[in-house]
């Protein structure tokens, strides 16, 4: 997707803690917010795998200095050398494993998958890789003094369940549906689909950024936000297009409409 919402963000307590962008075609889009509950879970899932992973790395490390015997096992160097490298290979796992996945999952790791929640930007947008380091270098300071005590302490006060790292870097954490749940996405449609050509073509980038963001986003919102989000995007541009009889929703006709705009660029 070339863009994303980009307008300003609100956060009203009577939406049910949700995020809200405003897109700059005057269309709101609704984020759930994650609560320290499903991110303390998200954490421990994370923590789990780390020190599984930690654990793993640190017997073959063990075993590989006592096998070199006088090189690493029966010298006083050696063992320096070793913790030194556990050192490294601890902090590389806490705080790497937290950049990486979030930088190529879109805001993911594992335990965020799990429990269904992502790191955004406060403007809707996904995360950079800066973003990623900007966020979670902060870690060290919202662990203190224990398990994540600044941390949670902070996402307590913040009306938007923020951390420092979170402050930093721009970013929210929100709630996503589960896959399952979600209707199919439009490049899996039928070829049915091409049966009818709307003119998908004559919308400005503007305007299919807005289709293909909130196509994108969909699996966030509530039903009922769903359904009028996607109804007044269809009434924002259906002067343009060339509607058949039998119109199908909302939502169906702005996946068509991706497909066809897809279709005639040459990509899907």
């Amino acid at each position: 997707m070339s863009s994303s919402p980009t307008g300003p963000a609100a956060y009203d307590p009577a939406t049910g803690e949700k995020l809200i962008i405003e897109t700059p075609e005057q269309t709101s889009i609704e984020f759930p917010l994650a609560g320290i509950g499903s991110r303390f879970l998200a954490v421990a899932i994370d923590t789990l795998i780390q020190w599984t992973v930690f654990a793993v790395l640190g017997l073959i490390l063990v075993a590989v200095g006592f096998s070199i015997g006088a090189g690493f096992g029966q010298s006083s160097s050696g063992g320096v050398w070793i913790v030194a490298i556990l050192v490294f290979v601890f902090f590389l796992i806490t705080y790497g494993y937290y950049i990486l996945f979030e930088s190529i999952w879109n805001g993911q790791t594992p335990g965020k998958r799990i429990t269904h929640i992502r790191v955004i930007k406060d403007s809707g947008q996904p995360i950079t890789a800066i973003d990623a380091v900007g966020r979670n270098l902060l870690r060290i300071v919202d662990q203190l003094p224990v398990f994540y005590g600044v941390g949670v302490l902070c996402a307590w006060i913040s009306p938007q369940s923020k951390r420092l790292g979170d402050y930093v870097a721009g970013t929210v954490v929100v709630h996503e549906k589960p896959f399952e749940t979600v209707a199919p996405r439009w490049d899996d449609l039928p070829a049915a689909v091409a049966t009818h050509q709307y003119g998908a073509n004559r919308l400005s980038p503007e305007e299919i950024a807005l289709v293909e963001a909130f196509l994108s986003r969909r699996s966030a919102l509530d039903a009922a936000v769903r359904y009028d989000t996607a109804a007044g995007i269809v009434r924002r541009i259906e002067s343009k297009l060339t509607m058949p009889p039998d119109r199908p929703s909302a939502e169906k006709l702005l996946e068509e409409l991706s497909y066809e705009r897809r279709s005639t660029a040459g990509y899907r």
